[in-house]
């Protein structure tokens, strides 16, 4: 689900810098999650997906099928 995350905020043009400054965070947070040193909870996982104008849904429903 991370490498879908990740897919995303590139798709949407974004650094790590401009999302952490979206998330009201620093890019270290953007940057360990995405390296998977961090986990995200589900609140953090919606803002994230808001914040990059992903469907928080639709990553999951991809993660699934990716899993299958």
């Amino acid at each position: 689900m991370i490498t879908l995350l990740v897919q995303a905020r590139k798709d949407a043009g974004l650094t790590q810098v401009e999302l952490g400054k979206r998330l009201g965070q620093r890019q270290t947070f953007v940057s360990k999650f995405e390296l998977g040193e961090r986990r995200l909870d589900v609140a953090e996982f919606i803002e994230i997906c808001r914040a990059i104008g992903a469907d928080p849904h639709d990553i999951i429903r991809m993660a699934e099928s990716s899993a299958s």
